[in-house]
């Protein structure tokens, strides 16, 4: 059963979004978008799980120890996609949304990118506009799929990388860390040699 989405104004503690790092938080991550995909839209399985899971990076948004919402990242040269974004109905809530928008845009940005790019339906893509801060992209035509009604339209949000961004200059150790985990010695890390 869901908890109440008006709980997170009193207990904003409950909300914690997260890198997935673990079998069970992608377990999580897919049981939330095949809720949100395949039941509440209709969409395949086959375009649910497109063949990209395995390349991107993925994060998992827990209300407690109940996971409610999901999205993924995948990495390009220049740029970051934001994609497959989902929430559990109960818990589509603006404040639940730009927690985990925020939560990417840190992690996006702290990978040195300066730009995230996403696609949405033309609904969800004012919501990303208002809420989030994403501009729609220059010069490009929106996208029809197989199945959907409405085109997609491709939105673009600018970042600013903080000054401990990861870059080819950033101590080796760090690039062996756990992904989204870069400040914390691993368990591996001999410290002080």
């Amino acid at each position: 059963m869901d908890q109440e989405p008006s709980r997170i104004r009193r207990h904003d503690n409950l909300i914690r979004v997260e890198v997935v790092t673990t079998a069970e938080q992608l377990l999580d991550a897919h049981a939330i978008r095949a809720i949100c995909f395949m039941e509440e839209n209709g969409v395949s399985a086959r375009q649910t799980y497109d063949g990209n899971d395995y390349q991107a990076t993925h994060i998992i948004v827990y209300a407690g120890d109940e996971p409610i919402g999901t999205a993924r990242i995948r990495w390009f040269k220049d740029f970051a996609k934001m994609e497959r974004t989902s929430f559990r109905k109960t818990w589509r809530d603006p404040r639940v949304i730009k927690r985990c928008a925020e939560f990417i845009f840190e992690h996006i940005s702290r990978k040195g990118y300066d730009c995230v790019i996403t696609h949405a339906k033309p609904l969800h893509a004012r919501l990303w506009r208002r809420m989030l801060g994403f501009m729609p992209a220059p010069g490009k035509d929106p996208l029809y799929f197989e199945g959907h009604d409405e085109p997609y339209v491709e939105l673009v949000k600018h970042l600013t990388p903080p000054e401990n961004a990861i870059t080819p200059s950033s101590d080796a150790a760090i690039l062996f860390r756990i992904e989204g985990h870069w400040d914390v010695h691993s368990e591996f890390e001999v410290v002080g040699s």
